[in-house]
């Protein structure tokens, strides 16, 4: 009996710790995923299912942006800290360090597949209107967002959506996720 008890403990344990650790999008974030979405359909642009790998990522990025990124007009907002368990990095706008931002959802989240981010900030916060309004006035980021450009042979399988304070982040993928991120309550 006693055996029985301790493993459904642990069980139990496992499954909640398994539901806590599970990415979810908040209302804002869920906003900016259908605004991206309908934005893509005036486009035929077919939809692209939430990952839950890339959100995890995505929101592990705007935290280490809110908490540590500093413009120096060096490193981008693609770069990395050193205060989090990744490999930090530097990521500067000649896109020589650019294997460092494709790496980071194998890296974080063990995604199969490389991870293309696009980034907004804002001094005055940012909210899902604004960070797609900032992204469609954005030749590369717009791009990226409904396959144009160099983009326009990739077909995204997979997205992930980090929203919170001054900095929005949505990461793309062509490899399926079976994971997908969930509202959050």
């Amino acid at each position: 009996m006693k055996v029985n008890l301790a493993a459904f403990s642990l069980f139990f344990f496992l499954t909640r710790l398994n539901l806590y650790s599970q990415p979810c999008l908040t209302p804002e974030e869920k906003k900016l995923y259908e605004l991206i979405m309908q934005y893509r359909k005036t486009r035929k642009l077919p939809p692209i299912p939430v990952s839950a790998k890339l959100t995890q990522v995505a929101k592990a990025h705007v935290q280490d942006l809110n908490k540590n990124y500093k413009d120096d007009n060096k490193c981008n907002m693609h770069s990395w800290s050193k205060k989090g368990d990744w490999s930090p990095c530097c990521y500067t706008d000649d896109h020589a360090q650019a294997a460092c931002m494709w790496n980071k959802p194998k890296e974080i989240a063990g995604y199969e597949g490389n991870g293309f981010e696009i980034a907004h900030w804002s001094s005055a916060g940012v909210n899902a209107t604004t960070s797609l309004s900032g992204w469609q006035g954005s030749a590369g980021h717009n791009a990226v967002i409904i396959n144009s450009g160099i983009w326009k042979d990739m077909q995204w399988k997979a997205i992930g959506i980090g929203l919170d304070v001054e900095y929005s982040v949505v990461w793309f993928g062509a490899e399926s996720d079976v994971e997908t991120a969930v509202s959050c309550n």
